[in-house]
């Protein structure tokens, strides 16, 4: 099975933001995206759901209540599918993080893509718990054609998730535009695609599985098949050393400002350089 390539032009390793520089802003907001392009991070995660009225709402949990609910952790909050736009926008999703954030909103995937679209790459996650279509792998493919027209090919992504059925029909509307299947070894995630094996389902151009099983036979076995590998949830740079000499090519991060010193020339670039001369394929 080919394989699309993942962000060619971007240097090793690629480093993505996990929902904006969310250790020191609201996870998922325009606030943590503008954080973290501002300090220098070359990509941003983030997650999107589809509202009741069809809308991209960038937001990681299926209720509201975490990210609003403030001191009270019990209050569930607006199941985000269920709910229309209208009920969602007016949300604060900010000051729960710090009262200084108070008055962030749910973006919209438009609107982060329009905004920050030409300074850097994106990874969107469909959050997508069904097996049957909602709607959502069309409409995210539709904001991203969208924001490529006038840029092009300048737009960099990748969709990823952990439902390989949704990838797959993502993969059918846009063939065009690489994916990513996640996995990890948490016991929600069915037994039988806790090893990666969605990747046959969904017909996934990269790998994402957490960052513990980046090590081992396995992770050996990817890269003598030259998958393209993200590892997820990377804070230090020393673990991201190792993974990178592991042969992994980039990391989700909750502190991408912490992880750029490992970028070609930045402090900390002479480790790629030496890396890429032991054949480590990684070309920065």
């Amino acid at each position: 099975m080919s394989r699309l390539p993942i962000l060619p032009g971007a240097p090793r390793p690629l480093i993505f933001a996990h929902r904006g520089l969310s250790s020191r802003a609201p996870e998922n907001t325009m606030a943590s995206f503008r954080l973290a392009a501002e300090e220098g991070a070359p990509g941003i995660e983030l997650d999107v759901r589809l509202t009741r009225d069809g809308k991209l709402a960038v937001i990681h949990d299926q209720y509201t209540g975490r990210v609003t609910a403030g001191r009270d952790p019990s209050a569930k909050g607006l199941n985000v599918e269920a709910s229309a736009w209208a009920q969602l926008a007016p949300l604060d999703v900010g000051a729960w993080k710090d009262p200084r954030w108070a008055g962030e909103r749910i973006p919209l995937l438009e609107d982060v893509l329009d905004e920050f679209g030409e300074t850097v790459y994106f990874d969107i996650e469909l959050k997508s718990p069904r097996a049957t279509s909602q709607g959502l792998e069309a409409a995210v493919a539709r904001a991203i054609r969208g924001a490529r027209a006038g840029r092009g090919p300048a737009l960099g992504c990748i969709v990823s998730s952990f439902n390989p059925i949704a990838l797959a029909r993502f993969k059918a509307i846009a063939p065009d535009i690489p994916t990513a299947i996640i996995w990890s070894t948490d016991r929600e995630l069915p037994p039988c695609l806790r090893h990666g094996e969605g990747r046959w389902i969904a017909k996934a151009d990269c790998l994402k599985p957490e960052s513990s099983l980046h090590r081992g036979k396995a992770a050996e076995n990817w890269r003598r098949r030259h998958w393209t590998r993200i590892a997820w949830t990377v804070d230090s740079p020393e673990e991201a050393r190792e993974l990178y000499a592991a042969g992994c090519d980039g990391f989700i991060s909750n502190r991408a400002d912490e992880l750029l010193e490992l970028l070609p020339g930045r402090r900390g670039a002479s480790f790629l350089i030496k890396h890429d001369e032991q054949g480590g394929g990684k070309t920065p």
